[in-house]
């Protein structure tokens, strides 16, 4: 898979080098060159990418260690912009920031990435099993049209395309059989001539591919995490912020995320994070077990791992190529789901090649063009109807990292501006071994109405309602607890006290979650939705009590509640039905208490 020298012929010299500024190069004699070429500098071929052209010289970012490389060194240029190849093997490999296959890699080298190494992203042995589809030769074609398959995992039936742009008549395509990637499988006449069509396609990272309409969303990412789902759900398609301080659990709620949620497919991008995170990620993806196919979670996973040793134009560069492999699979009909952790380093990278180009920083020191990065990273985003007339989905959901846990730093604050979702961590929450620690005071969704049909429809009609009370109440338990601080719990009445019992009860019983528990990891729609009504209904029928003159005493020594507070870990996601037997028995406890009050 190592390129050979003789491929080195197709790169030209356009220039030389004139100055070194750490990742970024300044280039002179610049003859022939284009914005956002891939260029090769000096003769280890070192990547780097043209981001600046003033007169004959050119600003190069380069995706490598630049140590060695000194004036008057070549720049060589490739012609095309920096892409990712996109083909039948992508699921279940681990790249860096720039596709480079992080496993091939370390087969071949000493524990350590070598400089100017340039491996294949795709494996060019390995044969496809390539069946074609229904479409006939003579017939007409165009980008994103379907002419075949390629089974690539147990859960993913790869879909091969046309490239987007290529257009005509199809002149013929191969018979049922094994193919590599660089073997062509059609041909298409178009007004350039005679074409290729192989299971392998180009794409330009910083380039979105194109859809034939944006769509509202409307189908729910179901995370099995209930404070997501039920209390701040996201929509396939939609975007989502993680804000949080250091230690709030960014890192283990994308990795909840990613292992439950409904999405066909997961990117997940370690940008510029520590290295012994994305080594647990590494490491736990594979031996998780994907719950709707029983094989490995990799079986659906592309993991990017840019550690925050590596280079840093290399993580600016990582979260493109994470959301072009997702839009690819996107294209063929599948929901896809981008975990970014975190956006921060990728904000940080961004600074530092600014302050290296001599550019006028703004607030925090980002430049001024931190918050057109930021909005056209989650514009591609979306639930889209797509050339190959199918419906497909990329949701971001993305970590942000604020020092300090200041949340009104530019990249929060810039991030909030193009996101409809935001799920905030809480420091008081994690130290408090609360997980998930999402803040149900500073948290919110924009989705609430595209998902409310879903789950009314699905779930159950009275959804929109039961979330409304139950955010209503948590409410008012935070004004009451900050009368409690000043004057004490006796002060209140019991209807007012009894707020502060139903809200603590719905923390432990519903809001809280526990990894390690194999009932309570992951909770389906319906058992949200019911855990919720017993929770409710011990609300509805407690407070009309209290009104009654029931003591509050009495309703919290109710036998049936510490089986409420344990249902979570007590009744699995197919056996509901014993929690509308809760809900019987706490009705039967209300009645008899009724009865001796009456």
């Amino acid at each position: 898979m190592e390129r050979k020298k003789g491929e080195y012929m197709k790169e030209r010299i356009i220039g030389r080098v004139k100055r070194v500024n750490g990742p970024v190069i300044i280039a002179m004699g610049i003859t022939d060159a284009m914005m956002l070429e891939l260029v090769y500098v000096g003769e280890i071929r070192l990547v780097g990418e043209i981001i600046k052209l003033e007169g004959d010289n050119a600003v190069i970012q380069v995706y490598e260690d630049t140590t060695g490389i000194v004036p008057g060194d070549n720049v060589y240029g490739s012609g095309m912009p920096l892409s990712v190849e996109l083909g039948p093997g992508l699921i279940g490999t681990i790249y860096d920031g720039i596709q480079r296959p992080l496993e091939e890699i370390y087969t071949i080298s000493d524990h350590f990435i070598e400089r100017g190494i340039r491996l294949s992203p795709l494996n060019r042995e390995k044969k496809w099993h390539f069946v074609p589809g229904a479409i006939k030769p003579g017939s007409p074609v165009a980008g994103g049209q379907v002419i075949g398959t390629v089974q690539e995992t147990i859960s993913i039936l790869h879909k091969i395309l046309i490239p987007p742009g290529m257009q005509g008549d199809l002149i013929s395509l191969v018979p049922e059989g094994d193919y590599t990637i660089d073997e062509p499988v059609g041909q298409v006449m178009t007004q350039n001539g005679e074409e290729q069509v192989f299971l392998m396609q180009k794409w330009p990272i910083r380039q979105s591919r194109p859809v034939k309409k944006r769509l509202l969303p409307g189908l729910p990412l179901i995370t099995g995490q209930r404070v997501l789902d039920t209390l701040f759900p996201v929509a396939k398609g939609g975007t989502v912020a993680i804000p949080g301080g250091f230690g709030t659990g960014k890192t283990i709620t994308q990795h909840a995320v990613a292992k439950w949620c409904n999405a066909d497919v997961i990117v997940y991008i370690g940008c510029g994070e520590r290295g012994n995170e994305i080594t647990d990620v590494l490491t736990e993806f594979p031996k998780l077990v994907d719950p709707r196919t029983g094989a490995s979670l990799m079986t659906r996973t592309i993991l990017i791992a840019n550690t925050s040793n590596m280079p840093v134009s290399a993580r600016e560069a990582s979260i493109y190529t994470g959301v072009t492999l997702a839009e690819y699979y996107r294209d063929q009909g599948f929901h896809v789901a981008v975990m970014a952790d975190s956006t921060s380093r990728w904000a940080e990278a961004l600074r530092e090649l600014s302050g290296r180009m001599e550019e006028m920083p703004a607030e925090g020191g980002f430049p001024a063009y931190l918050p057109t990065r930021v909005a056209e990273f989650y514009e591609r985003a979306g639930y889209m109807d797509t050339l190959s007339d199918t419906k497909g989905s990329v949701t971001l959901i993305g970590a942000v990292s604020p020092p300090g846990g200041d949340f009104s730093e530019p990249v929060t604050q810039h991030t909030k501006r193009f996101v409809r979702c935001f799920w905030s961590l809480d420091r008081q929450l994690a130290n408090a071994r609360h997980y998930p620690a999402i803040s149900w005071l500073d948290s919110y969704s924009g989705y609430l109405e595209e998902v409310a049909s879903w789950w009314e429809g699905e779930v159950g009609t009275s959804w929109s309602e039961d979330r409304a009370e139950i955010i209503e109440l948590l409410q008012k338990e935070v004004r009451l607890q900050q009368v409690v601080k000043l004057v004490g719990p006796d002060a209140l009445p019991d209807s007012q006290r009894f707020i502060i019992e139903v809200c603590t009860l719905f923390k432990n019983a519903f809001l809280q979650q526990n990894v390690f528990d194999n009932l309570d990891q992951f909770s389906v729609p319906l058992k949200q939705l019911k855990m919720l009504q017993v929770i409710l209904l011990y609300w509805r029928k407690g407070s009309q009590l209290v009104r009654g003159g029931v003591t509050l005493l009495k309703l919290k020594r109710m036998k049936v509640l510490q089986d409420i507070v344990k249902m979570k870990m007590t009744i699995a996601n197919e056996d509901t039905d014993q929690i509308d037997q809760l809900a019987l028995r706490l009705e039967r406890s209300f009645e008899r208490m009724e009865s001796i009050y009456a």
